[in-house]
């Protein structure tokens, strides 16, 4: 009894602290997300090394607490809610240190992770209680495929169906998509249901939405649990997929189909996975961020061709409805949180010379405008940066007909080749059909440079920046 009444304590005292943090606006609720391959891993892992590591040959001079010589130390402290998987930062930054290095492995759940930063207040009101102040960071990771799921709350199962079937209709998925969808036609939906042949068109289409995504470049996946399913698999709540011919079904037959059969079976599996799936874990995160990064890689997609890069667009609209948006005054921090810093980041900038950075982070305004533009009236302030969470390649010069051209040296991530190249020109604008005509982009993935020891800065363009725009602010 006397331990239970001591968690039950321990429990009061942080919930108390978490709020009196609030209250003195010391607390930070981060959601970095972005699709899978966007670096959310490496951009988590380098932030977190840069903060506990600041003074070791770092290099943070756009942040700030350590520009004006007011930040004193971070480090790691248990987070918040203990239900939920911890980020593996040891393991993600041992990558980076092993002989060769090697990128960590990718998000495949929920993590989180929190600092205590500590710095010398300059401005707050803190300055007058005391002389040394306490930022807590709680920093939110999760796969992105799941936020692609989140449009699907508004949706009933047969507007899923649909929008998902004419997406499958279009290049390049049709010619994947022709064998399933034919079977799905052979259907007779009102027929008892059969459990295993149901469960094994579900794997069919999982399988689908990973030669989507992996081998087309494909970034709208729906439902994004199948094919990152995490504690879910193999559950009946992930086996069912989109039916193909509403058309030629009675709607009156179909809204009175009983759970037994085949698409009443597919409904109320779609309205199950809805609400104990996609509604739940935007209940349980969502709606408690304050501040957003997505990372999105938009090399991948221009060297994909434009169906790949026309769908990373999509994607991103799918993704920015979804969040709770809104100017974050200390009433609302307190008792219903909205996110009022949003940064674009464009990933990978190290795989480009720098002359095209700049082009980078407009080609990613472009790819976000119709959503900035309606966040504008929310007064959302917003960025658009172009980062390498972890710099992989070294800058130069070469010669080409006699006059100088930029280049790029780092090793290949596919074969660890030393090489030298000048990877193109990044678009400032959404391609036209010129571009796509004319290819003369070459991104290429390079490999981690090799670090010392985990005592030691990794190399990052810009994140000193991405960190003064997302809580900078709140360590004045």
């Amino acid at each position: 009894m006397a331990l239970i009444k001591k968690e039950q304590l321990q429990k009061f005292k942080r919930k108390a602290n978490d709020l009196l943090n609030r209250t003195l606006d010391q607390h930070i609720t981060l959601a970095v997300t972005g699709l899978s391959r966007s670096g959310k891993t490496a951009f988590i892992t380098s932030l977190v090394n840069q903060l506990i590591n600041e003074g070791n040959n770092s290099h943070l001079s756009f942040f700030n607490p350590v520009h004006q010589g007011r930040f004193i130390a971070a480090k790691r402290v248990p987070q918040k809610n203990l239900h939920i998987g911890r980020f593996e930062y040891d393991a993600s930054l041992a990558a980076f240190c092993n002989e060769p290095p090697s990128w960590p492995q990718a998000t495949s759940g929920i993590s989180e992770l929190r600092l205590a930063i500590r710095y010398t207040p300059k401005n707050s009101l803190l300055k007058y209680a005391k002389d040394t102040a306490t930022l807590y960071l709680d920093i939110t990771d999760y796969p992105g495929e799941w936020l692609l799921d989140l449009p699907m709350l508004n949706q009933t199962y047969e507007e899923w169906s649909e929008s998902t079937y004419a997406l499958m209709l279009e290049s390049p998925r049709s010619e994947l998509s022709k064998s399933f969808i034919e079977k799905v036609n052979q259907l007779d939906p009102f027929e008892p249901v059969d459990e295993q042949h149901l469960a094994d068109l579900a794997k069919e289409y999982t399988e689908l939405l990973h030669q989507f995504r992996h081998d087309l470049g494909l970034s709208v996946i729906q439902p994004g649990r199948f094919i990152l399913p995490g504690d879910l698999a193999d559950a009946p709540i992930l086996q069912f997929f989109p039916y193909s011919a509403f058309e030629n079904i009675d709607i009156n037959a179909y809204q009175n189909a009983q759970d037994d059969t085949l698409i009443g079976m597919l409904r109320a599996r779609f309205i199950e996975y809805k609400e104990r799936v996609v509604r739940k874990f935007y209940k349980e995160h969502f709606i408690n961020f304050d501040r957003q990064i997505v990372l999105a890689d938009c090399l991948t997609p221009l060297n994909n061709g434009e169906s790949s890069f026309n769908d990373l667009q999509h994607a991103i609209t799918l993704i920015l409805e979804s969040f709770n948006y809104g100017q974050s005054s200390l009433f609302s921090r307190l008792f219903s949180p909205k996110i009022d810093k949003l940064l674009f980041a464009a990933t990978k900038a190290d795989h480009v010379t720098p002359e095209q950075h700049q082009n980078l982070a407009s080609l990613l305004n472009q790819l976000v405008y119709k959503t900035k533009h309606q966040l504008n009236y929310e007064t959302i302030e917003m960025k658009t940066l172009a980062i390498a969470s972890v710099k992989t390649t070294q800058v130069g010069n070469s010669l080409h007909n006699g006059k100088p051209l930029p280049v790029l040296q780092g090793r290949r991530a596919d074969n660890d080749k030393l090489i030298t190249l000048f990877p193109g020109a990044v678009p400032d604008k959404l391609p036209k059909s010129s571009f796509w005509d004319d290819q003369q982009f070459n991104y290429i993935a390079f490999k981690p440079q090799q670090i010392c020891d985990a005592h030691e800065c990794l190399p990052h363009i810009r994140m000193d920046q991405a960190m003064q725009f997302l809580f900078g602010d709140k360590m004045k």
